[in-house]
């Protein structure tokens, strides 16, 4: 005859269920938690705009009613990567923030064209700023 303890044989058993469901639970919160912080380390690694080089300065258009610049930087990645442009957006009210807004790859020009106080054409690429954002690594 095997003894149980205080609780009996139904006690362990659900005793030991509990613990199964506990530990698949933590198994679970702890692999989404990892798996979010390697999504975002690619994030940050290889898409955040935040991150580009600075590159050598272009050019700059103001829009229309003075509110943003555009800037346009080229970055040169060695030799053997080809030339990439840089837009950058800078609030000229307030503080002066800037934003990056243009990241394209293999150009070397760069054509900017304000079509309204809030819409900027770079190289073909329409924006609405300061939401809008194009980036080749997205496309």
């Amino acid at each position: 005859m095997v003894v149980f303890g205080y609780f009996g044989r139904n006690s362990y058993k659900r005793w030991a269920k509990s613990i199964k469901k506990n530990t698949l639970k933590l198994f679970l919160v702890v692999g989404l938690l990892l798996a979010a912080f390697i999504g975002y380390g690619v994030y940050w690694a290889f898409y955040d705009m935040s991150r580009l080089p600075t590159g050598e300065f272009l050019t700059e258009e103001i829009s229309p009613d003075g509110k943003y610049t555009v800037k346009a930087y080229v970055a040169n990645g060695g030799a053997t990567v080809p030339y990439a442009i840089r837009g950058e957006l800078v609030f000229n009210q307030g503080n002066n923030k800037t934003k990056n807004i243009y990241w394209n790859y293999k150009e070397d020009t760069v054509i900017i064209t304000w079509t309204d106080n809030d819409t900027v054409i770079i190289n073909g690429h329409s924006l609405n700023v300061p939401k809008d954002q194009f980036n080749f690594r997205k496309q």
